[in-house]
């Protein structure tokens, strides 16, 4: 896989990563902070490192489903991984300077 390539699957993982919302708070999950990282690895494998609002969060389970199915679509995907961690936990200084003023935050 080229550089080009990588980079283009990543720039389209995280344009699908911005229509994914949760449902508790009106910001798309990356703006929100709860993606730390989009990786691209050999033969299209992409690896989705995140975080939730909470342990608890009452989409644990179908959020990183979600993500999941948004990006095996991608072309020149084979393989999606996302992985939940809550190190470093998540908190209001991950969400983005635009998502904090559309929340009125700002």
């Amino acid at each position: 896989m080229t550089p080009d390539e990588s980079a283009r699957i990543r720039e389209e993982a995280i344009k699908n990563l911005k229509i994914i919302y949760d449902p508790e708070i009106p910001v798309n999950i990356y703006d929100l902070g709860l993606v730390y990282e989009v990786n691209v690895k050999e033969e299209g494998n992409l690896h989705v490192l995140m975080t939730l609002t909470a342990p608890n969060c009452p989409v644990a389970e179908s959020l990183p489903l979600e993500v999941k199915e948004k990006l095996e679509f991608i072309t020149g995907v084979n393989r999606v991984e996302v992985e939940i961690t809550f190190d470093p936990p998540w908190d209001r200084n991950m969400i983005s300077e635009a998502a904090l003023l559309e929340l009125g935050l700002l």
